[in-house]
């Protein structure tokens, strides 16, 4: 059995459960597999010496499989997993879990898909599944696979589970004097990933290259989740899955665990014991609040006693870094507001500081392919191997400069043709058009460069040693590696121009794709068109971000204030929509080094954004469309198309009220007009 034929049996199977990444199938069901199905899987469990298994996970994707043990399959509705054996068919390694002693261990649902038709069971398993989908307990299938949780959904749809059978719970609601609402409830159900989870989506380090490890994992949710992806994530959390072990794992999740200890010392432990088990990369994330919030509740040492009866030290972002930082001698690296990256391994924090400052290109046919002269030799064999060579060049262009050997797969074969990259590189420059390479070149050297600023500006140590990767691009664009740094000073201190930072934003507002200029005051634009900025303005912006981390989804506009050295990003309720509300705005003050939020729950309070073809390039499909309805809008409203323009949202309905109007779309109708 190889992984071809294996990935090609199980695309084939007409049985089990179909889930995106992976098949459940009982062992009973085996039957209706291939013969080579049939006899691989018992052979794979008798070489690692499991004799108890009742289910086999067959994942799509990878050579890999997982033999589970559910006991009592056919005797309890929704059986616990005892143990689950994951077994890779490449290393040829196998990893054991024991949920046997576990109070909420991960359980089975709509068994009926485990096995085939014919099984005597399986109209009594169907029988299970459509009574809970009746009682609506599968609406969100993502936090169904642990015992608490399901025993949580059916109490709270009005259930009891009764010898495995549903049962409507008595219609009398439980005393609020009852001692369990008591307990401690900081363990959300979440609908989907975490937001540490997220940033590592994000940032491509769970891509199947890295195991994880969540350190106080809660329910369980981000788990099974990655798991459902196929990700090697295990987890443990002290209430509910205590009895796991912590096992060292290349990134470890930290998640909104240091909120919820009232132990100062055993919150400290918690931190360096996750420090410990991080052999690449530890996430931490807390909850943040200012004083204002936190004024609502009981305090209690140095956090507060929330409705819920939980414990809640609750940080500001200079507080929780600076505390890491104290504590485990690490830089601490803002992702997003209350998270942050440690990074044990220095070779994958500068990779990932490098790529943090790289702009992303989308070279789409660059490359001119009609030689310029197809007379020589060398140029008719580029042109017999066009792909390969158009292969090289692109590679050429997303680094700004000549691979190395090691750097591109093809490499061989193209020293065969034509010889070495330098030689292959020089013939392409007289073949294609070489205004995208020089323009390339500029591009990286920028990053770079940004790169290097964001290192000075974090006041982060210098690497006893550089990847060599990065070597070569400094030989490549700077040279020396102390030209690089020297300029990136330079850039550094520059931001406090604010002269100098007056006519960047000038520049920008006449080369950008869309922007609105506030004369010597600011300029704001579209989250989309941030590395179109001039290299000093993505400074600027860079310098900001490292106090509050990474730009999520969520922020729409930002806006560079030209005078007092600070950023604003604001983030609406649909930036889609002709009027956007306002609902978040972030002010990050570097002198101060602060960060003010400000959420706009009351939607009375939301400002609107007007004249919203500002921030939209003249190249989209709906910026005509915008544009008229802003012009339409402002004459009716009697404000400035040429401006930025703030009201509250309360004078803003006052005033299409008081002009019968009302907005449907792109559209201003009369107010009583039936559509």
């Amino acid at each position: 059995m190889n992984a071809t034929l294996f990935k090609e049996l199980i695309s084939q199977l007409k049985v089990g459960k179909q889930l995106p990444d992976a098949v459940y199938l009982h062992k009973d069901a085996l039957i209706e597999a291939s013969e080579s199905l049939l006899n691989f899987i018992p052979a794979v469990a008798q070489a690692v010496k499991v004799n108890e298994w009742d289910l086999v996970k067959l994942y799509k994707k990878e050579f890999r499989l997982s033999l589970l043990s559910y006991p009592t399959f056919y005797s309890e509705s929704y059986p616990a997993l005892q143990q689950s054996v994951n077994i890779d068919l490449v290393k040829l390694t196998h990893k054991v879990t024991d949920y046997s002693n576990s109070d909420n261990p991960p359980i089975l649902h709509r068994k009926e898909n485990m096995i085939t038709p014919n099984n005597p069971h399986f109209e009594h398993f169907k029988n299970i599944t459509q009574e809970g989908e009746n009682a609506g307990l599968y609406e969100n299938t993502r936090i169904i696979g642990f015992k608490h949780s399901w025993h949580n959904i059916i109490e709270r749809h009005g259930y009891e589970l009764v010898d495995g059978r549903l049962f409507r719970s008595s219609a009398i609601n439980p005393s609020t004097d009852d001692p369990t609402i008591d307990r401690h409830k900081t363990a959300i159900v979440r609908h989907d990933l975490s937001a540490p989870m997220k940033t590592l989506v994000k940032n491509d380090y769970l891509n199947g290259e890295y195991s994880i490890f969540d350190y106080g994992c809660g329910r369980g949710d981000d788990l099974r989740e990655l798991e459902a992806h196929g990700l090697d994530a295990i987890g443990w959390d002290p209430n509910f899955q205590p009895d796991n072990d912590k096992t060292p794992s290349d990134i470890v999740n930290l998640g909104f665990v240091l909120n919820v200890i009232e132990d100062q010392d055993e919150r400290l432990e918690a931190l360096l014991g996750a420090w410990d088990l991080a052999t690449n990369l530890l996430v931490v994330s807390v909850m943040l609040a200012n004083d204002s919030y936190i004024a609502q509740f009981k305090s209690y040492k140095d956090g507060v006693i929330t409705s819920r009866n939980t414990f809640q030290k609750y940080y500001a972002q200079s507080e929780i870094k600076a505390y890491i930082e104290r504590n485990l001698q690490e830089e601490a690296i803002a992702v997003a507001p209350g998270i942050f990256y440690i990074f044990k391994d220095k070779l994958v924090e500068q990779s990932y500081l490098q790529q943090k400052y790289k702009r992303h290109h989308s070279w789409q046919q660059l490359t001119s392919h009609q030689p310029v002269d197809s007379k020589d030799k060398a140029k008719l064999l580029i042109t017999q191997h066009q792909q390969l060579f158009d292969d090289f060049w692109h590679t050429c262009l997303d680094m700004g400069r000549i691979p190395a050997n090691e750097e591109f797969e093809q490499s061989r074969k193209i020293r065969e043709l034509i010889g070495s990259h330098k030689k292959v590189f020089s013939l392409l420059q007289d073949m294609f058009d070489t205004e995208e390479f020089e323009q390339a070149e500029k591009n990286r050297k920028e990053d770079l460069l940004l790169y290097f600023v964001m290192g000075l500006f974090e006041k982060r140590k210098p690497y006893t040693q550089q990847s060599e990767a990065l070597k070569r691009d400094i030989k490549a664009l700077f040279g020396e590696y102390n030209t690089a740094i020297n300029l990136a000073t330079d850039l550094l201190f520059a931001i406090a121009d604010t002269e100098l930072i007056n006519t960047q934003c000038k520049k920008a507002h006449k080369t950008m794709s869309a922007s609105l200029l506030n004369d010597s005051h600011s300029l704001i634009f579209h989250r989309d068109f941030i590395d179109e900025l001039p290299l000093l303005l993505r400074v600027y912006v860079g310098a900001a971000l490292q106090m509050y981390g990474e730009l999520d989804d969520d922020i729409d506009l930002i806006k560079i204030h030209i005078r007092s050295g600070k950023l604003t990003l604001t983030a609406y309720d649909d930036f889609n929509k002709s009027v956007p509300f306002l609902v978040e705005r972030i002010k990050i003050k570097m002198a101060e080094q602060d960060i003010d939020f400000f959420d706009y729950v009351d939607e009375s309070r939301r400002p609107p954004l007007l004249n919203k073809h500002f921030y939209l390039s003249q190249h989209n499909e709906i910026y005509k469309k915008q544009l008229s309805f802003d012009k339409r809008l402002t004459k009716l409203l009697h404000f400035d198309c040429a401006r930025e323009t703030q009201m509250h949202r309360t004078e803003f309905d006052h005033l299409l009220t008081k002009n019968n109007k009302r907005i449907s779309g792109y559209f201003i109708n009369t107010h009583n007009l039936k559509l």
